[in-house]
C-alpha cells in the first residue's frame, strides 16, 4: 500500500510517501509498525492527537480497518482562517 506524508509528518520522516508492506488490520496497527520502524517514525507518531488519517482519499480514523485500501495519508490537522 501506499502512504503519505503531508506537512511537518513529511519533513520529520523525510519522505513524501513510500510503498509499505504490511499486514495490519487497522489503520492502529499500521501506525504501531511503523513507530517500530526507526526513531523518526517513533516521534512523529507519538501523539496521535496531532496527526489526521484519510483512507483512499477519505477522511478516517485510526481504528479503521485496512481491509482493500490502496492508499493511506497521515497529515496534520486542517485550520482555518
Amino acid at each position: 500500500m501506499t502512504v503519505l506524508y503531508f506537512a511537518w509528518l513529511r519533513e520529520r520522516i523525510g519522505v513524501p510517501r513510500e510503498t509499505v508492506e504490511t499486514s495490519a488490520a487497522t489503520v492502529e496497527d499500521l501506525v504501531a509498525e511503523l513507530r517500530a520502524r526507526e526513531e523518526r517514525y517513533a516521534l512523529v507518531f507519538s501523539d496521535l492527537k496531532a496527526v489526521r488519517v484519510a483512507l483512499d482519499q477519505n477522511l478516517a480514523q485510526f481504528g479503521d480497518s485496512l481491509h482493500g485500501v490502496r492508499e493511506v495519508a497521515f497529515f496534520p490537522p486542517m485550520t482555518g482562517g
